[in-house]
């Protein structure tokens, strides 16, 4: 039974850990929004930095859902090797944050013209660099609360320890 509780409680340190990455990939979209229409932090008004309060939340919810796939696939591969390591949270977020770019991937548009430029196109290197950037906080946010500890879930024994502190056959 204290197995069970173990995995729910490995299970709610995850989901909680998802939610901080998504809260922090969230914000760091919106600080390079901000810095590329030119605000800086104390130059910023008022109504601005209230509307973050609503809107980083808000971004986080699109974050988590267009990253969940690819992100649970790097927290299973985290978890199942007990990887501990920041890099490693890092280089998967950059790697899911890339995989989200891609999902969005399209060809140029055959049989019509659009009108518009390639600015407003997900193949702008500035956009899959920044999708890639916030993938990487998001990451580090992740190993920040549930990183860390990756792996905890398994006994000593499957790790290749011994469960027992005594000497052998005592």
């Amino acid at each position: 039974m204290s197995r069970i509780l173990t995995y729910i409680g490995r299970f709610a340190v995850i989901v909680i850990g998802y939610g901080v990455a998504t809260l922090a990939a969230s914000g760091f979209l919106h600080l390079l929004a901000l810095g590329a229409a030119g605000l800086q932090p104390s130059e910023a008004p008022p109504f601005v930095i209230g509307s973050l309060f609503f809107s980083v939340p808000f971004v986080a919810l699109f974050v988590g859902y267009f990253a969940f796939t690819p992100a649970a696939v790097a927290i299973l591969v985290g978890e199942v090797s007990g990887q501990r390591n920041w890099l490693f949270y890092a280089l998967a977020g950059g790697a899911v944050g890339l995989a989200v770019a891609l999902l969005f991937w399209q060809g140029p548009a055959i049989g019509f013209e659009t009108g518009t430029g390639a600015e407003d196109s997900i193949t702008t290197p500035r956009l899959v660099a920044s999708l890639v950037g916030s993938g990487i906080v998001g990451g580090i946010a992740y190993w920040l609360c549930a990183g860390r500890s990756a792996g905890n879930w398994r006994s000593t024994d499957e790790r290749g320890g011994s469960i027992s502190s005594g000497p052998p056959g005592s």
